[in-house]
């Protein structure tokens, strides 16, 4: 931290641009070191996971600032958040919504933030311990040394699959449905409903986001499948993905339907004039 007198707001303008967050009162400019990447992670009854995945992320080695967006949780989740901000100012932050209003409209609300605030890099994180909270720095220096300009934390990748503690049947579902998306798509991924995802500012910038149409798991095809056709590269980091412990899955029928049906829409839509 850095204290600084000074006797305009505009510094504080200056100093955001080059990397630093900043509190302007008369007299005296308080300045804070900004991480170049967010952590974004949605949540809806996630009171059982969400200290322990915000101080997970909060203990490696590289840093990272994390967003919530809370989806009007009515187990308390905001509460513990919002507690949590106290002990970790201009690190963590949360946007609180009027309810569930899907995953797909919970990122990207994310990435705009995001995009606002300067950050270069941007990574989906489920708040359920399913992704390693370890695995951060992976796809941080996956995409950061221009590997991928989009880093997909693979379940699939290289003919493997590693996935612990699902059902065999929802396992095959999201396997096979990984392969229908490359077939009706042509899409070189071998994971394209993976929600653990890293993003190079310049991918969201260039990106429509009032275009996105999904807001269930077909929103992370859409969204990679986007990326492809803008020309951007989407480069695989292999991962062990465990199934959460604690709380409630949110997988319905009706996302699943979504993802499946959509996939065609992707295909056939007109992207001349995106």
């Amino acid at each position: 931290m850095l204290i600084v007198t000074v006797t305009s707001p505009f510094y504080c303008i200056f100093f955001r641009m080059s990397g630093k967050s900043c509190i302007f009162a008369p007299q005296f400019i308080v300045f804070f070191d900004m991480s170049d990447t967010l952590v974004i992670t949605p949540t809806y009854n996630e009171k059982e996971n969400i200290e322990a995945i915000i101080r997970k992320v909060f203990s490696l080695p590289k840093e990272f600032d994390m967003l919530i967006i809370e989806d009007n949780s009515p187990d308390g989740t905001a509460d513990i958040v919002k507690r949590l901000m106290l002990e970790f100012p201009n690190r963590l932050f949360i946007v609180e919504r009027k309810g569930k209003l899907g995953l797909g409209t919970a990122y990207l609300d994310g990435m705009r933030w995001g995009n606002e605030h300067g950050y270069d890099y941007m990574i989906e994180m489920d708040a359920d311990f399913s992704h390693n909270p370890d695995d951060l720095i992976r796809l941080y220096d996956a995409c950061s040394t221009g590997k991928g300009d989009v880093v997909v934390g693979s379940r699939y990748v290289g003919g493997k699959i590693s996935v612990v503690n699902w059902p065999m049947g929802r396992l095959m579902m999201s396997y096979f449905a990984s392969k229908y998306v490359r077939i009706v798509t042509g899409m070189k991924v071998c994971d394209a409903t993976a929600g653990f995802v890293c993003w190079s500012r310049r991918v969201l910038e260039k990106m429509k986001f009032d275009k996105v149409k999904f807001v269930g798991y077909a929103f992370q095809i859409e969204m990679k499948y986007t990326a492809t056709r803008l020309g951007f590269k989407v480069y695989e980091v292999p991962i062990i993905f465990t199934d959460r412990v604690l709380g409630v899955s949110k997988m319905s029928m009706k996302i699943f339907k979504e993802a499946f049906f959509g996939v065609f829409n992707l295909r056939f839509r007109n992207w001349r004039n995106y």
